[in-house]
């Protein structure tokens, strides 16, 4: 069974940095496509950035694109999610995902099979 486990998350001022870390364990890390998702109080989970298995291909959704960067460390078996310049509206319990196909496009939510338990990022105005 895949473990997911986020850190990083907490409160910050608007302009400020944020890094998210997500440890995964139990399968073959190195193989698998791994994403951050986000979700808002009251609003649908919404895709942030996606790593291919290599880390050579990186997706981001246009809100955090140039603010925002996913990385990973294939022999800590860990991902991360720089984020740069915050926004009030960033606020929301941030995800890690991972799926064990080498996804070669951006894809949605319903395509990643593990998920870790989210961390809370709130940024003040």
């Amino acid at each position: 069974q895949v473990q997911l486990v986020e850190s990083g998350g907490g409160l910050v001022q608007a302009g400020g940095s944020l890094r998210l870390s997500c440890a995964a364990s139990g399968r073959p890390f190195d193989t698998s496509t791994m994403g951050w998702f986000r979700q808002a109080p009251g609003k649908e989970r919404r895709f942030v950035a996606q790593i291919d298995w290599s880390g050579a291909s990186t997706y981001y959704a246009e809100v955090v694109k140039d603010r925002f960067t996913i990385s990973r460390d294939n022999l800590k078996n860990t991902i991360y999610l720089q984020m740069n310049s915050l926004k009030p509206e960033d606020t929301a319990v941030y995800y890690c995902a991972g799926d064990g196909r080498r996804w070669k496009v951006p894809v949605g939510a319903d395509k990643y099979d593990y998920w870790g338990q989210g961390t809370q990022v709130t940024v003040s105005s």
